[in-house]
């Protein structure tokens, strides 16, 4: 490589280990491996942030990928970017579900309960975007000192229920909470222009639309709402380390929401 070549080539490591390697034949290889990194972090990303919420540090996802640190933030430069990506994706695959239950099943019932057997099994629920999941931020009870990260956690980490409910708030992420008080809260549809993520909105819509039609068949209580159904998502697939039997509890759980979700 002459003297000119290697002028134009930035001062930085990576760059110049690039340039080597492509000199040397071995770019594809790199880039392989690269590809096999990035599929590991965003494997281990669900994984830790399904089991300890959004609050879980970087240092747990890079652990669970068995990459350095380093390979996890070469990646995604904060922890905002990895948070937003893996919540992306995993609301376009509900949305996706949904469709797909909006088209397949004639009967209003049929489709939404499809909708949310298939949601649950595929853990997706416990990784949607908070915003989508929150019932309203005066409503979520967060103990005085709490971080803001507390307030982004899963909604699996922080029970809303509907009126004439009550419920105990679980402890938040972090050590945060661990509280005996109880309150009643209002659950409320959250306006699209709120979401800042058209992502997100185009999940409500589609969402909405089996919410609509099991109402309208008179298959669904009339004060379910959009948000009790995603709520029902994100709730009815606790983490447990025995797979068969997490899967034994979110089918009885899911059994006993869907009563609960029907007309009498």
């Amino acid at each position: 490589m002459s003297g000119g070549t290697l002028m134009q080539i930035q001062d930085s490591y990576g760059q110049v280990r690039t340039a080597q390697s492509a000199s040397n034949g071995r770019s594809a290889p790199l880039r392989v491996d690269a590809q096999r990194n990035l599929e590991h972090v965003l494997r281990a990303a669900r994984e830790v942030f399904g089991e300890l919420g959004y609050g879980a540090p970087m240092e747990d996802v890079a652990r669970r990928a068995r990459v350095g640190v380093g390979t996890v933030y070469r990646r995604f430069p904060s922890k905002d970017v990895l948070v937003r990506r893996i919540a992306e994706e995993e609301t376009a695959r509900l949305t996706e579900q949904a469709r797909t239950a909006l088209g397949q099943e004639d009967e209003p019932w049929s489709a939404l309960s499809r909708f949310l057997r298939t949601s649950v099994a595929s853990g997706a629920g416990r990784l949607l975007p908070p915003q989508v999941l929150r019932v309203g931020v005066d409503d979520v009870l967060l103990p005085a000192g709490a971080p803001e990260d507390a307030a982004r956690v899963p909604a699996q980490r922080v029970s809303v229920v509907p009126v004439g409910s009550v419920a105990s708030v679980p402890s938040l992420a972090n050590g945060y909470g661990d509280l005996a008080e109880q309150r009643v809260v209002t659950p409320r549809a959250v306006p699209v222009a709120e979401q800042g993520d058209a992502g997100a909105a185009e999940l409500l819509e589609v969402v909405g639309r089996l919410v609509d039609r099991a109402r309208e068949a008179g298959e669904l209580r009339p004060d379910v709402s959009v948000s009790d159904v995603l709520l029902v998502i994100a709730t009815a697939a606790p983490a447990l380390p025995d797979a068969a039997q997490q899967a034994a509890a979110s089918s009885r759980l899911l059994d006993i929401l869907l009563e609960g979700l029907r007309s009498r």
